[in-house]
């Protein structure tokens, strides 16, 4: 259960799953790609990083990969699953390098930015 005990929906209708809990990720770091009020990238996309989409975070100007201890970031690596800004999933998208997404632990509001016709052909599960 995510959301620290309150029910979120995922892109499917269902129950959120856990994204990742190693690294631990999610806006208020549970895990999960839950959003609120003060999650203003809105952090929903449940995403699998690789090298081509870091490479693109970072050409925009948001380098995953790096370590940053000061704010308990361990920096990510390929296949390693991160809660993305739905508006940078769509970015990615568009400039034909968007991650796959684990449809299950992808929160309900990434539909505000995305169809989920496209992020079913970047589902990494069996849930389509």
């Amino acid at each position: 259960m995510c959301c620290d005990g309150v029910m979120a929906t995922n892109v499917l209708g269902t129950d959120l799953q856990t994204c990742s809990t190693d690294p631990m990720t999610g806006f208020y770091r549970n895990g999960c790609c839950d959003t609120g009020g003060q999650d203003q990238g809105v952090h929903t996309v449940c995403a699998v990083m690789t090298a081509e989409f870091l490479e693109f975070s970072a050409a925009a100007g948001n380098d995953l990969s790096t370590s940053r201890p000061e704010f308990g970031f361990v920096g990510l690596n390929p296949g390693d699953r991160w809660c993305l800004c739905a508006s940078r999933w769509t970015d990615a998208l568009e400039a034909d390098c968007a991650p796959s997404v684990v449809l299950a632990a992808t929160h309900a509001r990434t539909l505000e930015w995305a169809d989920l016709a496209d992020l079913k052909r970047h589902a990494v599960d069996e849930t389509l």
